[in-house]
C-alpha cells in the first residue's frame, strides 16, 4: 500500500481503522487525543523525508545540505522521527511522548504544545502491543505530499472529526459544528482575500477553515486570509492547530484560554479587531465571572452585564467589541432565547438602537448532536450599507432541513434558498420579512422570528402558530419569575 496513492474514501476508511485498535480499553470520547497526534506525527515525518529526498537530488546527494532547516516545513531532531519510534520495542509510549516533545521544542514558534497532553505512558490504557499495532497500521501508508496532498488529507481529517463526534456523542458539541450550517455561515460572511477572520470559541477550527476553503473554491487567493481563534480546551485547541496544518494553512494564530475571562488575541492592550467573526459559542453557561465582566478592562460590557445564569450576551458583546469599525461583520449560532428573553431585553434594546443587527435566521431542528433544539443565526454589522440602515431582515427557515434518523442537515437547495433571501434583503411571503428597527423596539424588543414571519407549515394553522408564540412568551416570563423570586428571597434574608 505504500507505493500507491489512496483515493479519498480508502484514505478515510484507513485512517479511521486505527481507532478499532483502541476499542475496549479506551473510551470512544478519548480516541481523538491519541489518534490525531499520532496522525500528525506520521504526516510531518513523511513530509520531512520527502523534503530531504528532494534536497538530496538538487544538491547532488549532499546530506548536510538536505538537513538544513530552510529545506523543511518543520524540524525533526535526531531520534525523534517516526521510524525511531517504530523501531522501539519496549516502553513505546515513553518513546512516543519523548519524540513529540522533542519536535515541539525545536519548532517553538509553530508547534509548541500541539501534540496535547495524552497519557502515552499509561500502560493500563495503552499497552506496548496496542501501540505497536497502531504504529504498524499507520506505517503501511505514506502520508507525504505527493501521495496525499493537503486537500485530500484535510478532508480525511475533517471526516475523522465527524466520526469521533458521531462515536462519542456527548463530547461532540465541543469540537464539531454541523458542516452544512458552517457552509451557510461562510457564504453569508463572504470573507475576502487579505481579510482577518476570528472565531472566539473555535473548537477544532471548522468555521475558520471553511472560510479559507470557500475562497479556494471560488478561485480566489485564500492564503492571504488571516485566521484567528481561541479555544478553552487544551486538546481541542491542539486539534484545531493540527487541522490547519493538515489543510496546508500556515497563516493562522490559535490561542488557548477562556475567551471571557482571558481574551488571548490583543493589540496595544486592547481586543484585536477583525473583519469577519463566525461563532458557535457554548450556550447559556452559568459558570463565568459576571462580576469581572461588570467592570471589564476591555470594555466588552457595551450594552450591560448579562445575568449569571446565562453568558450568551457576554459572548455576543465580546464579538461586537472585536469587530472592525469600518467593515466588521459577524454571524453567531444561538438558541432562540437570545431573541426574546426578558432578562436580556435592555442589552437587546441597545444592540438594536445602535443598528448593529442586520438579519436573524431561524433554522430547523436536529442540526446538532444529541439535541432536537432549533437554533438561530444572528448576523450583525458595524457599518451597514445605506439601504439596510434602520432595518432588520427576519428569515424563517425552520422547514429548510433534511432529516435523516435523528440528525438534520441542510441540502444545497436549502442553503441556496436561505442565502438568496439574505442577499435579496426583502420580504418573501411565508419566508422572510423586512422590518424597521423601531417596529422591533415597539414589540417589547422581542426578535422572536415567529412574530414577524410564519413558514408555510404554520400559515394554515393559527392554533399551532399561537401555541408556538405563546410558548416563547411563557419561557421568557418564567425566567423573569425565577429571577424575581430569587431577588425577593435574597432581600428577605
Amino acid at each position: 500500500m505504500s507505493h500507491e496513492e489512496l483515493d479519498q474514501k480508502s484514505l478515510e476508511k484507513y485512517l479511521w481503522g486505527a481507532a478499532t485498535a483502541l476499542r475496549g480499553t479506551i473510551d470512544a470520547g478519548d480516541y481523538k487525543q491519541y489518534i490525531f497526534p499520532l496522525l500528525f506525527f506520521k504526516r510531518i515525518s513523511d513530509v520531512y523525508d520527502e523534503e530531504f529526498e528532494s534536497a538530496l537530488k538538487e544538491s547532488d546527494q549532499d546530506k548536510e545540505y538536505a538537513a538544513f532547516a530552510e529545506n523543511h516545513h518543520f524540524q525533526i531532531p535526531e531520534g525523534a522521527h517516526w521510524k525511531d519510534v517504530r523501531e522501539t520495542t519496549v516502553n513505546i509510549g515513553l518513546a512516543l511522548q519523548n519524540a513529540m516533545r522533542a519536535i515541539e521544542q525545536v519548532n517553538p514558534d509553530t508547534l509548541h504544545g500541539i501534540f496535547g497532553d495524552a497519557s502515552w505512558t499509561n500502560k493500563d490504557r495503552l499497552t506496548d502491543a496496542m501501540l505497536t499495532n497502531l504504529i504498524e497500521h499507520y506505517s503501511q501508508i505514506q502520508l507525504n505530499l505527493s501521495k496525499v496532498p493537503d486537500d485530500k488529507l484535510g478532508n480525511a481529517y475533517e471526516y475523522l472529526i465527524k466520526e469521533f463526534a458521531d462515536d462519542s456523542g456527548h463530547t461532540a458539541a465541543e469540537f464539531y459544528t454541523n458542516r452544512t450550517v458552517v457552509k451557510l455561515m461562510t457564504m453569508i460572511m463572504d470573507p475576502q482575500p487579505g481579510e482577518s477572520v476570528y472565531d472566539p470559541t473555535c473548537g477544532s477550527g471548522g468555521l475558520l477553515l471553511n472560510c479559507a476553503l470557500h475562497l479556494k473554491d471560488e478561485g480566489k487567493e485564500y492564503r492571504t486570509l488571516k485566521l484567528y481563534g481561541q479555544e478553552i480546551n487544551l486538546l481541542t485547541s491542539a486539534i484545531a492547530r493540527m487541522n490547519m496544518f493538515m489543510h496546508g494553512i500556515e497563516e493562522f494564530d490559535i490561542v488557548r484560554g477562556d475567551t471571557l475571562a482571558n481574551p488571548g488575541l490583543l493589540e496595544n492592550d486592547e481586543l484585536k479587531k477583525f473583519n469577519v467573526i463566525l461563532a458557535n459559542p457554548p450556550y447559556s453557561i452559568k459558570s463565568w465571572d459576571r462580576k469581572a465582566f461588570d467592570s471589564d478592562p476591555f470594555g466588552r460590557n457595551l450594552w450591560g452585564t448579562p445575568p449569571q445564569g446565562c453568558a450568551d450576551y457576554a459572548f455576543q458583546q465580546h464579538i461586537q467589541k472585536s469587530l472592525d469599525l469600518d467593515n466588521g461583520r459577524s454571524i453567531s449560532l444561538w438558541p432562540h432565547g437570545v431573541l426574546f428573553r426578558d432578562s436580556e431585553a435592555n442589552m437587546r434594546r441597545k444592540m438594536i438602537e445602535e443598528d448593529q443587527v442586520e438579519c436573524v435566521i431561524g433554522l430547523g431542528p436536529n442540526l446538532f448532536y444529541n439535541s432536537p433544539m432549533e437554533a438561530c443565526l444572528l448576523i450583525t454589522k458595524t457599518n451597514k450599507e445605506k439601504s439596510k440602515r434602520g432595518k432588520i431582515l427576519f428569515i424563517n427557515a425552520v422547514n429548510e432541513v433534511k432529516q435523516e434518523k435523528k440528525i438534520g442537515y441542510l441540502e444545497a437547495k436549502h442553503i441556496e434558498k436561505i442565502f438568496s433571501a439574505y442577499q435579496d434583503f426583502k420580504s418573501i411571503e411565508n419566508f422572510s420579512f423586512l422590518v424597521d428597527t423601531q417596529d422591533v423596539l415597539d414589540k417589547n424588543i422581542n426578535m422572536a422570528i415567529n412574530l414577524y414571519v410564519r413558514p408555510d407549515s404554520l400559515q394554515n394553522n393559527e392554533d399551532l402558530y399561537f401555541d408556538k408564540v405563546y410558548q416563547q412568551w411563557e419561557q421568557s416570563s418564567d425566567s423573569l419569575i425565577v429571577s424575581m423570586n430569587k431577588l425577593f428571597k435574597e432581600l428577605s434574608a
